[in-house]
């Protein structure tokens, strides 16, 4: 009996995570049981249990009884999540190459491939899939990380990363051949095994993004 409550409840927190990400439930709004019931189709005890996980990732607030709303979007709160993600990442990144083994060089070729195929589409004048660009995007981040053996450092990254995703769809531009050079230089510091260098690349390619969305804010 318990999992297919577990499942139920695992589909609605990525439904209404994802969009909240995505823009669809706007910042600041309030989430009410009723509309939402109706929206994902579930109970209310499973909103409930979804909207309190998403306020202790900080994705929703739930003022005392004032019920639940869509956490807020500022300035402030981008460029302190700019700054974990630099912290985190770089860290991760330096124990990925010093790490990682050839299934973690395959794996990151085939995610830099994937994302450049869309960049390429991208520059083209094709935008028709921004989310899969921005999905390819996140798996060639992780890619470049996922070797750095520390489950609960991927962790607390994949949650500043939607974190950050979530400002960059709000404003939703594209920094063109820029970021694309800049994924190539990192994918090839990385498979040089140049963490030094691959580090200095990825914060600045952080910064840049960050400065991009502050711009059209």
């Amino acid at each position: 009996m318990n999992k297919p409550i577990a499942t139920v409840g695992s589909s609605t927190y990525q439904r209404i995570k994802h969009d909240i990400i995505f823009g669809e439930l706007n910042p600041g709004a309030k989430l009410k049981l009723e509309a939402l019931k109706q929206r994902y189709s579930a109970s209310s005890s499973t909103l409930r249990e979804t909207l309190n996980r998403l306020a202790s990732e900080g994705f929703v607030e739930a003022p005392e009884q004032r019920g639940f709303f869509v956490t807020p979007v500022s300035r402030e709160d981008l460029i302190e999540i700019t700054e974990l993600r630099v912290l985190l990442e770089c860290h991760a990144l330096e124990q990925s190459i010093k790490n990682g083994d050839t299934d973690w060089e395959g794996n990151l070729v085939a995610a830099h491939h994937k994302l450049h195929l869309m960049e390429q589409r991208m520059l083209a004048g094709d935008h028709s899939e921004k989310e899969m660009w921005k999905r390819y995007d996140w798996e060639f981040h992780l890619a470049m990380i996922e070797a750095c053996n520390s489950r609960n450092l991927l962790s607390l990254h994949s949650t500043l990363y939607d974190k950050y995703l979530r400002y960059q769809m709000l404003v939703l531009t594209y920094r063109g051949e820029e970021a694309v050079a800049e994924h190539k230089a990192m994918f090839d510091a990385a498979l040089s095994r140049d963490a030094s260098k691959a580090k200095q690349l990825l914060e600045d390619h952080i910064r840049n993004g960050l400065e991009h969305t502050l711009a059209a804010m």
